[in-house]
C-alpha cells in the first residue's frame, strides 16, 4: 500500500522574517535622519545613537535568523524522519510486492510446467497410437490386400466350367472392401491423430514461451529484490522516455496464462478419448477384419472340398468307363471272330447245299436235310446280322466310351488346377495373412 505523506514546507527566512527587520531598520534610519535636520552637523559621519540603533538592529535580526534557523532545522528533522520513514515503508511494500510478484510468476510457470508434462504424455501416446494406425496400414496394404487381390488373379487362372463366380469369390470381393473401408477409416483416423498431436505441440510451444518469459522475469525480479540501496553498480535514470513502459495490466498478464493454460488443458482433454477411439477401433476392426478372413478361409475350404470330392467322382467315372471301354474293346473282339465263325457255318451250309444240287433229279428231294440246310442258312443269316447290327452298336458305344473318356480326364485335368489354385497356390498365401491387435 502506498504511503502519501504531505510535508508542509516552511517559507525560508528571507521571505518574512528578513522583510520585517528591513522594515524596521528603514524606521529606525528615518527618525535618525531627522534628528540630524535638527541637529548641528559635527565632524563625525555617525553619531552615539545611530551607534547603539544600529547594534540593537543587529542583535534583533541575528536573534530573528537563530530562531528562524531553529525552526528550519527542527522542520528538516521532521521532514528527514518522515521522507525516511516513507521511503523504508515504499522499499518495504516494494519488496514484499515483488516477492508476491515472484510467487504469482512462480505458481503461474509451475503450472505451465505442468500443463506442458500433460501435453508431452498425451502426445508421446498420441505418437504410439499414430504409428499403431501406420503399421496397421503398411501391413493392410503390403501383405493382406496384395494377398486377397493375388488370390483373385490366380483364380482367374481356373479353366472352363470352373471359372464361375462361386462363394470364394464373392468372400474375397468381400474381403477386399472390407480391407479398403479399414484403410479409409484408418487414414480419417490418423489425420485426427496428426492434427491433435500438431495442436498439442502449439499448446507446448507457447507454454515454452510464456515459461521463458516468465523464467526472464522473475531472473530480473529475483535481482531486483536482491537490491539494496547500498548495493554496488546503481544507476540514476536521466533520460527523457518514460521509467514506466507497462504494455498489459495485472489481470491481463493473469488471463493470458490462464488462457494458454486452459488451452493445454482442452488439448489434452480432447487427446484423451482420441487415443481411447483409436483404442476402440484397432481392436474393432481387427475382430472385423479376422472375421471376414476365417468366413473367406471356410469358403475356399467347402469349395476345396466339393472340387476335391468331384474330381474323386469324375476318376471314379474314368476308371469305370477304361474298364468299360477294355469290356467293350474285348466284346467287339468276340462279335468280330463270332462273324467270322458263322462265315465259316454260312460257306460250309452253302457248300452242302452246292453239293446237294447236284444230285440227280429224282434225287432232289426236299428231304429233312434240305429243310434243315435251307432254315440253318437263314439263321446263320439272321444270326450274323444281328452279331453285325451288335458290332455296330459295340463299336458305337466304344466311341462314345473314347469320347467320355476324354472328356472325364479334361474335367478331371480341370478339377486339379481348381484344385491347386486354391489349396496349393492362394491358401498357402492366405496362412501368412496376420491380422494381428495393431
Amino acid at each position: 500500500m502506498r504511503s502519501h505523506i504531505t510535508v508542509q514546507q516552511d517559507h525560508h527566512p528571507d521571505d518574512g522574517s528578513s522583510k520585517e527587520l528591513r522594515n524596521v531598520g528603514n524606521m529606525d534610519f528615518r527618525r535618525v535622519r531627522q534628528e540630524l535636520v535638527t541637529v548641528p552637523s559635527t565632524s563625525a559621519p555617525f553619531t552615539l545613537s545611530e551607534w547603539y540603533l544600529n547594534n540593537r538592529r543587529q542583535y534583533r535580526t541575528a536573534e530573528d535568523q537563530q530562531q528562524v534557523a531553529e525552526r528550519v532545522i527542527a522542520k528538516s528533522d521532521l521532514l528527514c524522519d518522515l521522507i525516511s520513514d516513507a521511503t523504508k515503508y515504499n522499499k518495504a511494500e516494494v519488496d514484499k510486492k515483488l516477492e508476491e510478484r515472484i510467487k504469482d510468476t512462480e505458481y503461474h510457470k509451475k503450472e505451465n510446467e505442468i500443463k506442458k508434462k500433460e501435453c508431452c504424455k498425451e502426445e508421446e501416446v498420441l505418437l504410439t497410437y499414430r504409428r499403431r494406425i501406420m503399421d496397421a496400414l503398411e501391413s493392410l496394404k503390403e501383405q493382406a490386400m496384395k494377398i486377397c487381390k493375388k488370390c483373385i488373379i490366380l483364380r482367374k487362372g481356373r479353366l472352363g466350367i470352373d471359372l464361375v463366380h462361386d462363394d470364394v469369390a464373392r468372400e474375397l470381393l468381400k474381403e477386399v472392401q472390407t480391407i479398403e473401408g479399414v484403410q479409409s477409416l484408418l487414414h480419417q483416423t490418423l489425420e485426427q491423430a496428426k492434427e491433435q498431436i500438431r495442436l498439442l505441440r502449439s499448446a507446448k510451444y507457447f507454454l515454452d514461451r510464456d515459461n521463458e518469459d516468465k523464467a526472464n522475469a522473475l531472473k530480473i525480479d529475483k535481482h531486483c529484490i536482491s537490491l539494496q540501496e547500498t548495493s554496488l553498480n546503481l544507476s540514476m535514470y536521466h533520460g527523457t522516455e518514460s521509467l514506466d513502459p507497462v504494455n498489459v495490466t495485472k489481470e491481463e498478464w493473469a488471463l493470458f496464462s490462464n488462457k494458454l493454460n486452459e488451452r493445454a488443458t482442452k488439448e489434452v482433454n480432447n487427446a484423451r478419448p482420441l487415443h481411447s477411439y483409436i483404442d476402440i477401433l484397432l481392436k474393432q476392426v481387427t475382430e472385423d477384419l479376422w472375421n471376414q478372413f476365417n468366413v473367406t478361409n471356410e469358403a475356399f475350404r467347402r469349395r476345396i472340398s466339393e472340387t476335391r470330392e468331384v474330381k474323386l467322382k469324375l476318376e471314379n467315372e474314368h476308371h469305370e468307363t477304361l474298364r468299360q471301354i477294355n469290356k467293350m474293346m474285348r466284346n467287339i473282339t468276340r462279335l468280330e471272330k463270332a462273324i467270322a465263325e458263322k462265315e465259316g457255318f454260312i460257306a460250309l451250309a452253302h457248300s452242302r447245299l452246292g453239293h446237294r444240287a447236284q444230285r440227280s433229279a429224282s434225287e432232289r428231294t426236299r428231304d429233312e436235310v434240305q429243310t434243315r440246310l435251307l432254315s440253318e442258312v437263314r439263321e446263320l443269316r439272321d444270326n450274323v446280322t444281328a452279331l453285325q447290327d451288335m458290332l455296330s452298336e459295340a463299336q458305337a458305344s466304344l466311341r462314345y466310351l473314347l469320347k467320355t473318356q476324354i472328356q472325364l480326364e479334361e474335367d478331371i485335368n480341370v478339377k486339379a488346377n481348381t484344385l491347386k489354385i486354391d489349396e496349393v497356390d492362394c491358401m498357402p498365401l492366405r496362412e501368412s495373412m496376420d491380422y494381428h491387435f495393431y
